[in-house]
């Protein structure tokens, strides 16, 4: 079974294995895998009691079960004892990958929901904490040490959104790109509707009213002060929530519709005049400040295409004009278009095309010649 997998290509890189069924207990209760392929005989313990054990002591891994029998007895066992998949002897390679590839995708696919849970989880509990702080009700303030950039003064500022809006989803986006940026981080007050807490280093809220300007069109007011140390973050929180409610507020103004234009059209300008170096929506995102979700939209509406489809036109364009009137490889063109794989270069080439970057050259290299010999 070893030998089966190609178990690098799912991020696999280490495989290890039992001769009967105690000795695979054993191994599990020590190094813990995330998947286990058993066979349903095996000496000593076969492998349906192997999972009835695992299940005994809540193992949380996924196991497919490899067996000659294919009927409807053992398949309503299988599922009794949540087993993840099965495979049938003889084992199929091309089987054995799929169900490889399916069971990392879905232990994958739950870590990362485990970790949005959790992440959501403390990001609920740092709110309460700082809720806590700004009534003057509690006095733990080691969580902030954490999350917001030394400096010798905070920009405290309070966010009120309208109501009728839901902000959650760009408060959000506000916190990812505050903690990206190791500038600050948000909070939701937890006890008015709609009212959130910004703590920014000092001289950096610049640019996060920037950010805000361009990525958030809901209608926001603001005030804002700062503070030295955490024990004056409730003396803060209520001088600054009596002016909102005062209406000794500002409104952020949003980014108009011929600045966002303007912003967009430097950002296509820029990927047009560096296309052959490693361009992400990521890359995008530090260099103008604004968000992925936001290049990613406005780019499309901007070109009609995808950032990635955008590059690679580009990228086909120049190659077929170096495939036609210089004499570089395939492989270094490739590279100069920033490709690496000199394969991928070519598949790529012909999604675009429908030729290959040979078999381009070649044709029109011949129809050259033969206007030259109608001549």
């Amino acid at each position: 079974m070893r030998q089966l997998g190609e178990w690098e290509s799912v991020g696999v890189n280490e495989v290890l294995e039992a001769t009967n069924g105690i000795e695979a207990l054993e191994i599990i209760e020590k190094e813990k895998p995330g998947v286990i392929f058993t066979d349903i005989k095996m000496p000593k313990m076969s492998g349906l009691q192997l999972i009835e054990r695992l299940n005994q002591h809540s193992y949380t891994g996924k196991v497919i079960l490899v067996t000659g029998y294919d009927d409807y007895t053992f398949m309503r066992k299988a599922i009794q004892l949540n087993s993840f998949d099965y495979l049938l002897k003889p084992i199929d390679p091309e089987a054995f990958q799929q169900v490889l590839t399916k069971v990392v995708d879905s232990l994958e696919a739950e870590q990362e929901e485990n970790e949005e849970i959790l992440a959501e989880a403390k990001k609920l509990r740092h709110s309460q904490l700082m809720t806590s702080l700004c009534l003057n009700e509690g006095t733990d303030t080691a969580f902030l040490h954490s999350i917001i950039p030394e400096a010798e003064d905070i920009d405290f500022t309070l966010l009120y959104f309208y109501q009728g809006h839901q902000p959650d989803p760009c408060i959000n986006e506000l916190s990812n790109e505050l903690q990206a940026r190791n500038m600050g981080a948000t909070f939701t007050f937890q006890g008015e509707e709609n009212l959130y807490i910004v703590l920014t280093a000092k001289h950096q809220w610049v640019y996060v009213e920037r950010w805000i300007s361009e990525n958030i069109s809901i209608p926001i007011r603001l005030v804002q002060d700062s503070f030295s140390s955490f024990n004056q973050i409730p003396e803060v929180f209520n001088g600054l929530l009596t002016a909102l409610k005062g209406n000794q507020y500002r409104a952020i103004r949003q980014v108009d519709e011929l600045e966002a234009l303007k912003r967009m059209q430097e950002i296509v300008a820029y990927v047009e005049d560096y296309y052959m170096e490693d361009i992400s929506l990521q890359k995008l995102s530090k260099m103008f400040f604004l968000t992925r979700e936001h290049i990613s939209r406005k780019f499309k509406k901007e070109t009609g295409m995808t950032l990635s489809k955008y590059v690679t036109n580009l990228r086909v364009r120049q190659a077929k004009q170096w495939l036609l009137e210089t004499a570089e490889t395939i492989h270094s063109i490739s590279l100069m278009l920033g490709y690496q794989d000199e394969k991928y270069f070519s598949k790529l080439f012909k999604k675009v095309v429908g030729l290959t970057p040979f078999e381009y050259r070649a044709l029109y290299a011949n129809v050259r010649d033969s206007e030259k010999s109608s001549i």
